[in-house]
């Protein structure tokens, strides 16, 4: 039988970011962001890259084909999954590139897409 022992590490907070921040100049990659929040919030680059792997397992977990189909990162944006019908073909219908000339459009099958949506807080970000 495993005995399981309760660990409990004390956690330096990060000093509350001031209302402005400034703007970064080039694109991260992902090393540069674990780096930036490994050193912002204390943590070693390996705990912060275990968090966003969960993190990514937890948005395939609600997006997956039985699951919710919605993940919300609060504050943030919502990941949404929508389902397109299928479209029937068609037959004579005008070319919108030839005026005169008609036609025939492939049917289309039905699918699943992915949709973004910002939230407030990342809309603000923009301004």
């Amino acid at each position: 039988m495993a005995v399981e022992k309760s660990v409990t590490k004390t956690v330096k907070k990060a000093p509350a970011s001031a209302s402005k921040t400034t703007a970064i100049q080039e694109k991260y990659t992902k090393a540069a962001i674990l780096t930036e929040i490994s050193e912002s919030t204390s943590l070693t680059k390996r705990q912060v890259s275990a968090v966003l792997d969960e993190l990514t397992n937890i948005i395939e977990r609600h997006m997956k084909k039985r699951g919710v189909g919605e993940f919300t990162l609060p504050g943030l944006l919502k990941i949404k999954s929508v389902k397109r019908p299928a479209r029937p073909a068609r037959k004579n219908v005008p070319n919108p590139f030839k005026p005169g000339e008609v036609m025939d459009i492939q049917k289309k099958p039905a699918t699943t897409r992915v949709k973004i949506l910002p939230l407030k807080k990342l809309k603000e970000f923009a301004l």
